[in-house]
């Protein structure tokens, strides 16, 4: 799993819940972030770089891109150019999205390059629900989240002028299209209002993750025996910036799973 630093970790939490018996790798690219304001095709690369890692050094068996703006760049091509499934978290969400909707007004914030793809204008439209969608670019977001700053006046100011097209549109459901925005969600719902559902991708990725792994393995724990000891499994996370500060940070936004960083190779 990656993503472009801390965001993905709500879906890591979201599988690590769902899948005990599964041995997750984490890659947050921290000494590259945000990915939001670079080109697409920039983000495609390190998309690539990531992904092949994970699949040649590594050896893991499947790979969620748990980055929407990364995702909208590169998901299509990882699929194409490596033999484990990939799943991003673009569909997971929109489809939580539409089925989650009352009067078929909703909503998608993102990063600047996760709107302007078009992904999830592409998404919502492919599911042939009749919804009217709304969307909406909150750059900032990211780097809040990034130093820890998910709550204060600064947010949501920030937070009152990006959210005014979604308030505007009257949205009912809205979609939070970057793996950060979940940090903000305490914002996002006092200036969207409490009648307004905060649609995360986190858990339906998870369950998407969950139904592919399933069709494969016969669901027995997999578990570190020693000496007749059943030991819990053992995540790995790496970053390519700051360890020291990918953990602290880290493991107050994931858990005690998150003890130990290590370098990328590209760090």
């Amino acid at each position: 799993m990656f993503d472009s630093g801390f965001g993905g970790l709500t879906v890591a939490r979201a599988v690590i819940d769902l899948l005990p018996s599964e041995r997750l790798v984490y890659v947050g690219d921290t000494g590259r972030y945000p990915y939001g304001p670079r080109r697409l095709s920039e983000v495609r690369e390190f998309a690539h770089q990531i992904t092949r890692h994970l699949v040649e050094d590594i050896g893991v068996k499947l790979v969620v891109v748990a980055c929407n703006t990364a995702a909208a760049a590169a998901l299509t091509t990882l699929r194409a150019d490596f033999a484990v499934p990939v799943i991003g978290v673009i569909g997971p969400g929109t489809r939580s999205l539409v089925a989650a909707t009352r009067t078929g007004r909703v909503g998608v914030i993102g990063t600047v390059g996760t709107i302007a793809s078009g992904a999830y204008q592409e998404a919502v439209a492919a599911t042939g629900a009749p919804v009217e969608l709304t969307c909406a670019a909150c750059p900032g977001f990211v780097e809040f989240v990034e130093r820890d700053e998910t709550g204060g006046d600064q947010v949501h100011v920030l937070a009152e002028r990006l959210l005014a097209p979604v308030l505007d549109a009257k949205v009912d459901t809205l979609l939070l299209g970057c793996t950060h925005y979940p940090y903000l969600a305490r914002t996002i719902s006092d200036v969207m209002g409490r009648d307004v559902v905060l649609v995360s991708s986190a858990d339906e990725t998870a369950f998407e993750l969950r139904s592919i792994l399933m069709a494969d393995d016969d669901g027995r724990p997999s578990v570190t025996r020693r000496s007749g000891v059943t030991e819990p499994l053992v995540h790995r996370f790496l970053s390519s910036g700051d360890e020291d500060r990918f953990r602290r940070l880290g493991s107050r936004l994931l858990g005690p799973e998150l003890a130990d960083v290590e370098p990328t190779p590209w760090t």
